[in-house]
Order: C-alpha cells, then sequence, then structure tokens
C-alpha cells in the first residue's frame, strides 16, 4: 500500500519552514532598507575642495565647495570635482546596501543561489 498525500520524504514540513524563512528575510530587508534611507553618505573630490552629501534614498542632500575651487575661468573643473563627488557619494550607498543585504541573505547571491532545490 503507498502512502496517502503529501510529498515523498516530509517536504510539506520543508517547505513550511522555508517559507518562515523566506518571511522572515523580507521582513529583516524591508528594514535594513529603511534604516539604508535614513542614512547619509558623504564624498569629497579635490582634496576635499567638494564635498557632496547623499541620502540613503540616493538622493542629493548638500554640496559644499571651497572658496578656493570656485574660478569663474574654469568652471569645467569645478563641475568635474562635482559629479565625482557626487559619483563618489552615490557609491557608498551601493556599498552600504549590498554589504546589508548579503548579511541578511547569508551571500546567496542572485536568484535562488544556495536554496536547497
Amino acid at each position: 500500500m503507498g502512502k496517502k498525500g503529501g510529498f515523498p520524504g516530509g517536504m510539506p514540513g520543508g517547505m513550511n519552514n522555508l517559507m518562515k524563512q523566506a518571511q522572515r528575510m523580507q521582513r529583516q530587508m524591508e528594514e535594513a532598507s529603511r534604516e539604508l534611507e535614513e542614512k547619509e553618505f558623504t564624498a569629497t573630490a579635490g582634496g576635499g575642495a567638494v564635498s557632496v552629501t547623499v541620502s540613503g534614498k540616493k538622493e542629493l542632500i548638500k554640496v559644499s565647495l571651497k572658496e578656493e575651487v570656485v574660478d569663474p575661468e574654469d568652471i569645467e573643473m569645478l563641475e568635474d570635482l562635482i559629479v565625482a563627488a557626487a559619483n563618489e557619494a552615490l557609491k557608498q550607498v551601493e556599498e552600504a546596501s549590498e554589504k546589508s543585504m548579503s548579511g541578511i541573505t547569508g551571500g546567496l547571491g542572485g536568484l535562488g543561489g544556495g536554496f536547497p532545490f
């Protein structure tokens, strides 16, 4: 006589645990995302002549310029320094996000990587 219903090898219990783990991971990721959005990231360029601050939401919050970097004859250099500082600050947001998420997912990487199916 064969077994009635269910999956061989006790899959329903394992699937239930997997679902609970996925829900817990989702809550942790949402909380980490909220925490990241509240942080600010600052980067400089030109030896500190330009400072840019962005939020964890990747929104530009503040640009600070030292007086000596403001040269009406060389606006292009100032623009380049602002872009460089902004890109570095945004890179910090990305790195913090990746670090936060990999701590939660345990380095699963990608869709389904590391899952036992």
